[in-house]
């Protein structure tokens, strides 16, 4: 089965199967545009991806608010925060690094520092 996103604004917003035959029984990238016509055919509206369910390609799996960033071609996570960044593994990461120390760290945004 082949997995695809709508995308609004680079926001999924459904995802839904579609059957390997309606994607013309290939592998992604060839299965993509022919499993977006199936779609289309179906009268759905909107941008469609395909989304790997095994994490194969595009990162992650598209869920439900993930975002689509166009230009690195991923889904990732919504951004936790606003200061927050996206690094080159398509991770979110604090402008600091969370401490070291063991315990339950939570991000203080107001104050820009990790909290316990």
């Amino acid at each position: 089965m082949a997995h695809f996103a709508r995308i609004e604004n680079n926001i999924v917003q459904q995802t839904i199967v579609v059957a390997n035959e309606d994607c013309g029984g290939g592998d992604y990238p060839a299965s993509e545009p022919i499993g977006q016509a199936f779609i289309a055919s179906l009268n759905l509206d909107g941008e469609w991806k395909q989304t790997s369910y095994n994490h194969n390609f595009r990162n992650r799996y598209a869920g439900y608010l993930d975002l689509y960033i166009p230009d690195r071609d991923v889904f990732v996570q919504p951004q936790p925060y606003p200061s927050w960044t996206l690094d080159d593994n398509h991770r979110w990461q604090a402008p600091t690094p969370q401490p070291e120390e063991d315990g339950f760290w939570t991000w203080n945004e107001a104050e820009q520092i990790w909290t316990r």
